[in-house]
This record gives C-alpha cells, structure tokens and sequence, in this order.
C-alpha cells in the first residue's frame, strides 16, 4: 500500500502521530527521518548544521526520501524543511498519501519550547523563527493531499483522523 507521509512543521505532531499510527496500522513500518539520518551519520541534526551546514543536511534528507519514496506500507515522519524542496514532493508523492500536521506557529513554540535538539531555533527569538518558517512553508504544505489540524486533538484524535483519510483515499 502507499506511504502515509508526515509533514509539518516542528512541533505539529508528525513523530508522535506517526507512532500511534504504526500501533494500529501493524503491517506499516514507522520511520523517523530525522532519527534515521542522525543513526546514519552518528550526529545529531543539530551538529550537522553546525559542522557541514543546512544544505547539506538537506541534502542527506532528500537522499533518503528517495530510498524511502520506492518502498511500501511505511508512516514516515518527516523533517519540516523537506517540503521546500519541489523535487521532494515529487517523491512524496510518487509513492505515498501526503498529509500536512498543521497548528498555528504560537502553539508549535509552546509545545517545543523547552527542547534543545532544534538548530533552527538556536537564536535569540525562536518564537519569531517558527513565525517566519511557517509562512514560508505553508504553501508547500498546502500541496499535501489532506491538512490535519492539530489543535485541541489528542493524539489518537490525530491519528484516527489521518487513518479515516488515508483508507478513502482514491475512493
């Protein structure tokens, strides 16, 4: 079956959601993008910013979308920059039903505020980076075949929602 890709941005939910996902859906494989790229590397996220730049780590993350994107009956959650990249969506798409975890950029600060491990939000005003970040974006993400607002949903809530989507997909 096709992939459920994840994208969004830090904050949204996509690994958490991804998890419950894969609890349920047992004949899909759960993968972290972020989490595969740091085992690959033996760095974190963070550190390859620092040492080798953005771009490369975006880069590295097209790479393995493209080793991900020809496989079936994966959730993959995705970093949130990847959709930034049209080539990427492309792949998302090829293979997989693309799903946008979206809430407003107040409420992804408040959920990732005490986290350490964002290099994008290693400055002096983080809540104005997701701000901008967003409005970046959101026109990559809004190509996404269906937007999940996140807001006010547990997690089993998010994850139904996508579920219920993803089996009358097509129909």
């Amino acid at each position: 079956m096709k992939n459920i890709i994840l994208t969004g941005m830090m904050g949204a939910g996509k690994t958490t959601a991804g998890k419950e996902l894969s609890g349920i859906l047992t004949d899909f494989s759960f993968i972290d993008m972020d989490s595969e790229i740091e085992k690959k590397l033996g760095i974190s996220i963070s550190e390859i910013f620092k040492e080798r730049g953005e771009a490369y780590f975006r880069d590295i993350e097209t790479n393995f979308l493209k080793k991900y994107s020809n496989q079936n009956n994966l959730i993959i959650s995705t970093g949130g920059g990847i959709v930034e990249r049209s080539d990427n969506i492309d792949l998302i798409k090829k293979n997989g039903v693309m799903f946008y975890l979206s809430a407003p950029s107040e409420e992804l600060f408040e959920r990732i505020k005490l986290t350490t491990h964002r290099p994008l939000l290693a400055i002096p005003n983080p809540c104005d980076k997701i701000k901008e970040l967003l409005n970046r974006r959101e026109k990559y993400y809004k190509k996404s075949d269906f937007e999940i607002i996140t807001t006010n949903k547990t997690i089993q809530e998010i994850a139904q929602e996508i579920l219920k989507k993803y089996k009358n997909y097509g129909k």
